[in-house]
């Protein structure tokens, strides 16, 4: 079972999603990876989709991905009295460090690490910046701020501060318990929120190891400052468009989506474009034209994934969902700007003969119109390599490493496929011919380009190039 296209889903389960009959519905509709939301449900709820997928993909015969999304550091105002306060621009309220049930000149803001950090000009956000308020004076629990966006400030309300460096932990204590429990599930990988600088990466990296994949969620414009290192120490990018959305200009979030795909895509990494791609399927049947459009930027822009929050967590549609965004995903990689798109975008060539190797192998591959690229590899690096060349055919990743096959789901073009190693040439050859054809990506006629490393089964050793003629093979 093969998907017809290149780029990946992601989808988030939820109350609408849960059951074991509805996450085979939505992987036979496209689904590759599944999100668990950490900032919702309990242990066991996510236990039991877990396991469900676990099934499931024994079931079908085929990887399946599975994200565990940390929640990170939540920044909110305490308690307001009477549950709200209107404020209007041009108004001068306080932010006060302890206290309770407040109004506009004792706003509770319980974090003493903001109090650390903010300074005179900076601003705050409050509801995804529906009021927006600059800091004039300061002192060590209390801060005045000139209201610039008027409107209401409600409990709990969260805050965004775009300009200001928090001396904070991405990992909260709940994000630490939730960790734990991930590894011990088996998650594929770990998205972390709230990445501000490469250290963040560091930090999970001290916990999490190489049992899961780093994905860092680029929320923040302080990660945007640091971002070839926070790319370098991830395993793989996030776009978070919603939160970044609020911290920098709308005109200038879909540059940075260019950008970010492209800097992935440089450094060989898997980059997921997220956050209100179909958000309108979450009550309608079908998406905006304008949310249809969102999606095939994505795929123009070269994004190894895409990926479905509220539409298939707890929307009414999420298996129309799911299969409209594959739709979206066949429709724009068939199109005829497609590839000069793709191509024009492509990055530099490394010199090193692991990515000389991966590249020549794309590139013979699409001149000789060959059925596909087979990729024997350990890490999955050596299918990485060759997919940041965007080959016109697909890739056949085949691993011994289960947990491989799985991250592999997140790759551009990979299918990834589990299998013994291989000791010997013949053997590499017999292997790639016999999986091609069960896969239905190799015929009787024709020519399969193979890559894998000599000593075989070493992780970084990719430098092995062969061209398989199928006419005439058994």
């Amino acid at each position: 079972m093969r998907r017809h296209r290149r780029a990946k889903i992601v989808a988030t389960v939820g109350p609408a999603s849960n059951s074991p009959e509805m996450l085979k519905t939505l992987f036979l509709a496209g689904v590759d990876t599944f999100r668990l939301n950490f900032s919702h449900g309990t242990h066991d709820d996510h236990a039991k989709v877990h396991r469900a997928i676990r099934e499931l993909e024994a079931e079908v015969g085929r990887p399946v991905g599975i994200l565990q999304d940390l929640q990170g550091p939540k920044i909110r105002v305490g308690t307001i009295r009477d549950g709200k306060i209107a404020v209007a621009t041009g108004e001068q309220i306080r932010f006060v460090l302890q206290g309770t049930d407040g109004d506009k000149r004792a706003i509770p803001l319980p974090h003493p690490e903001i109090f650390a950090a903010i300074m005179p000009g900076h601003h705050l956000l409050i509801d995804d910046g529906r009021v927006r308020v600059e800091v004039t004076e300061l002192g060590d629990d209390w801060i005045e701020a000139k209201v610039v966006v008027g409107g209401t400030i409600s409990n709990r309300k969260g805050v965004n501060l775009p300009g200001t460096i928090l001396d904070l932990s991405p990992l909260t204590a709940k994000d630490r318990a939730d960790l734990a429990f991930g590894l011990e599930l088996g998650v594929d990988w770990v998205a972390m929120s709230f990445v501000q600088k490469p250290g963040d990466i560091l930090e999970g990296r001290g916990l999490i190891g190489d049992r899961a994949g780093i994905m860092a969620k680029i929320e923040k414009p302080q990660a945007l400052e640091k971002i070839d290192d926070i790319i370098r120490l991830s395993d793989a990018v996030m776009v978070a468009r919603g939160d970044l959305g609020v911290e920098i200009p709308h005109e200038d979030v879909p540059g940075r989506q260019k950008e970010l795909v492209r800097a992935c895509r440089l450094a060989v990494k898997p980059v997921i474009v997220a956050t209100q791609m179909l958000d309108s399927m979450v009550s309608a049947p079908t998406p905006t034209r304008a949310e249809a459009s969102d999606v095939a930027t994505a795929i123009y822009d070269g994004a190894d994934a895409v990926m479905l929050s509220a539409e298939s967590a707890s929307g009414q549609y999420p298996v129309e969902a799911v299969a409209m965004m594959d739709r979206i995903i066949r429709s724009t990689e068939q199109h005829k700007l497609y590839r000069s798109l793709i191509q024009a975008t492509h990055p530099g060539e490394e010199h090193t003969p692991p990515h000389a190797v991966a590249a020549a192998a794309a590139d013979l591959a699409d001149t000789l119109h060959s059925s596909a690229i087979v990729a024997f590899t350990s890490s999955g690096t050596t299918a990485a390599r060759i997919a940041r060349k965007r080959p016109e055919v697909p890739i056949l990743a085949i691993t011994p490493d289960t947990a491989v096959s799985r991250r592999l789901c997140l790759l551009w073009g990979a299918h990834s496929v589990l299998s013994d190693d291989i000791r010997t040439y013949e053997e590499m050859v017999d292997r790639a011919i016999a999986i091609g054809r069960a896969e239905e990506l190799a015929g009787k006629t024709g020519t399969m380009v193979v890559v894998a490393g000599i000593p075989f089964a070493q992780a970084g050793t990719t430098n092995n190039l062969r061209v398989i003629h199928m006419d005439g093979k058994a």
